[in-house]
């Protein structure tokens, strides 16, 4: 029994590192944002450009210390690996609960936040599960053969997740710029101040009624959309809200609530290779051409922004439509809107309907089908698919995890 008791605690415990490790890895920007904002507080800015691979790193430990820990493979070192980080994950939060920095803890990135003192008791819960699991931190005992098989299998499927969600946009949108949510521009703009769209979902023979910026999960089944009048419950801080300003510093963020429109945000102008900016300029033009209002903005001046794209030796013409269309926004808008250095966003009557990185950017035909179909459709299957792919991994994972 108390060996039961033992590996059962650490199973739990293993479970909440998976789960951490895998929603920072999921969103590996925003993972880096956390780590600067730790970085920040303890005085470190000067070690700001390695945030993006410490977060990789972490997240990674993370997701195989939580393997480790339910397959029961190598218990000795993944007992005193795991105590370290608890202790280094307890003292933190302690801190941050002392001096109260407005901040998130970050835990389990975008998707849960926790005050300071509930991410402290939370990591003393985790503790008395790890002294449950490891006391006195000897006779561990040894795993069967075929754990060693479940970490192999799990731990290819944790990187491959991890390459991908590097390089594409989160399977999954935690940020307030998610795929059901519409602009503060559009939702004040005076067309919509007495009415709103509402989508009609089933689920178990029950209905329910939701709105763009709140729908249901991928089990509920799309019946029909309705405009009603407002209610007075949606209040209009549940609208994001994209400021940008053209060249004179006049706010233009109505431009994006207005039409179809493709915004390509940049938030590291610099950091962009002349190969990207050719495929932004040719993403633009497509867009223009499909019947788009192509919009680009950027965290940057316009000096600065301008000089990024001449010294990336992209052909004149292409440059002087970039800057044509050209607008400026805050860096952390922009990370929010999309988390691709260089990704695109389709917005219908501010309604934001569909996101790319800046790898997999659109070409004309994929435009011109979109702008065909109806925006809520196209909305709907880019959001369910999403969905659908993440829960396809943590089924698989959890699945191999529990049963083999």
């Amino acid at each position: 029994m108390k060996k039961i008791t033992k590996r059962f605690c650490a199973k739990i415990l293993g479970f909440v590192f998976f789960v951490s490790g895998i929603l920072k890895l999921m969103d590996p920007t925003g993972t880096s944002l956390i780590i600067r904002e730790y970085m920040n507080f303890f005085h470190m800015g000067f070690a700001a450009p390695a945030s993006f691979v410490l977060g990789e790193i972490l997240a990674l430990a993370e997701t195989f210390c939580g393997i480790l820990l339910v397959t029961g493979v190598f218990r000795k070192l993944t007992a005193w690996v795991v105590t370290g980080m608890m202790g280094f994950f307890t003292v933190i939060p302690l801190i941050l609960w002392i001096f109260n920095p407005v901040m998130d803890c970050g835990c389990f990135g975008e998707a849960i936040h926790l005050p300071h003192f509930q991410s402290f008791a939370k990591n003393i819960l985790l503790c008395a599960l790890m002294l449950a699991a490891f006391l006195p931190y000897r006779d561990f005992g040894s795993p069967s053969r075929k754990k060693y098989v479940t970490l192999c299998l799990v731990g290819l499927a944790a990187i491959a997740f991890g390459v991908y969600s590097a390089i594409y946009n989160p399977m999954l949108e935690l940020t307030p710029f998610n795929l059901s949510s519409r602009l503060a521009a559009a939702a004040g703009d005076g067309s919509g101040d007495d009415y709103v769209a509402t989508f009609i979902y089933e689920k178990n023979g029950q209905r329910g009624v939701f709105t763009l910026n709140r729908l249901p999960d991928s089990t509920w089944t799309f019946v029909e959309a309705r405009t009603i009048a407002k209610e007075d419950n949606i209040a209009e801080s549940d609208y994001p809200e994209l400021a940008f300003r053209d060249a004179d510093g006049n706010y233009r963020d109505s431009l994006a609530a207005q039409g179809n429109v493709i915004v390509i945000s940049v938030t590291n102008p610099s950091a962009v290779s002349g190969k990207r900016w050719r495929n932004v300029a040719e993403t633009g033009a497509s867009a223009v051409e499909a019947g788009f209002r192509f919009i680009l903005l950027a965290s940057s001046s316009m000096d600065k922004l301008s000089g990024s794209i001449s010294a990336s030796g992209i052909p004149g013409e292409q440059a002087d439509f970039l800057m044509r269309n050209a607008y400026i926004s805050d860096y952390k808008t922009l990370v929010s809107l999309n988390r691709s250095n260089g990704g695109a966003v389709y917005f219908n009557d501010g309604n934001l309907i569909e996101k790319w990185s800046g790898a997999s950017l659109p070409d004309l035909k994929d435009l011109k089908r979109r702008i065909r179909q109806d925006s809520t459709e196209v909305m709907l299957k880019s959001d369910s698919r999403g969905r659908l792919n993440f829960q396809a991994f943590m089924l698989y994972s959890i699945s191999l995890l529990l049963l083999v």
